[in-house]
């Protein structure tokens, strides 16, 4: 079973929004003063059971860079040592796909919602929002980083039926 997982930081790089799915739990998300270790290791399927496949996979785009250096980092939690990683940055790469997350979606006829919308834009819309107590930023925060989650959920599936044909 894939965990699908995305964070969005703030300008001193900490944690604002967690967003993760997997068939088990649905769509989730952690936000603000909601994100703690304990919090987050809730949310997460147990590690500890294996699918058919084996160890569980944790699905990131470039999170062996980011995603999880920072999770470890502020909560003190190595999720590569309780699940398999796979960052779909470099799965994608192997098979001449290359570019962000976005350019990626576009390549493989993955729409968004908010297609104009990138990593530096979530900053913008978590400051406006602890600034100014700003919902609709906000909200528009945590649909931004839903889509990101479903989409790996998307490019993932894409991948696989590929690498099944070939």
């Amino acid at each position: 079973m894939s965990i699908f997982l995305d964070i969005e930081t703030d300008f001193f790089g900490n944690i604002t929004v967690i967003g993760l799915f997997s068939e088990e739990t649905g769509f989730q998300q952690l936000v603000g003063g909601d994100i703690t270790r304990h919090r987050l290791s809730r949310k997460l399927p147990k590690p500890n059971i294996r699918d058919e496949r084996g160890m569980r996979e944790l699905v990131t785009f470039n999170g062996h860079c980011f995603d999880l250096p920072v999770i470890k980092k502020r909560l003190g939690l190595d999720l590569r040592e309780k699940y398999a990683s796979i960052d779909l940055r470099y799965l994608c790469k192997k098979h001449g796909l290359t570019g962000g997350q976005k350019a990626i979606e576009k390549m493989l006829g993955i729409r968004r919602d908010l297609p104009d919308m990138d990593g530096r834009d979530a900053l913008y819309l978590w400051q406006n929002y602890v600034d100014c107590g700003d919902q609709a930023s906000l909200s528009t925060l945590l649909a931004y980083n839903k889509e990101d989650v479903m989409n790996l959920a998307r490019i993932a599936e894409i991948i696989r039926e590929y690498n099944l044909g070939n």
